[in-house]
């Protein structure tokens, strides 16, 4: 589902984030050996699920998991 009045797409997510580990854009690029530019078109291109606070992004640590879980893909 994605939020028409959020910029970009950008849909808000809801449930208890107590426990949850938040990652900025630039730690989920050292993660992922990517760059942040990269991060940033996963977020918008809503692949990979991103709490904007203010004008910068937090990204759930299990939302990185997933999907890098998603994109495993068998070779050979």
């Amino acid at each position: 589902m994605v939020d028409k009045t959020a910029p970009s797409g950008v849909r808000p997510i809801g449930g208890n984030l107590t426990n949850v580990n938040f990652l900025t854009v630039a730690e989920v690029a050292a993660v992922m050996r990517v760059s942040k530019m990269s991060v940033y078109r996963l977020i918008h291109a809503g692949e990979l699920e991103a709490v904007r606070f203010g004008r910068s992004f937090r990204v759930k640590e299990g939302a990185v998991d997933a999907y890098l879980k998603e994109s495993f893909y068998e070779t050979g």
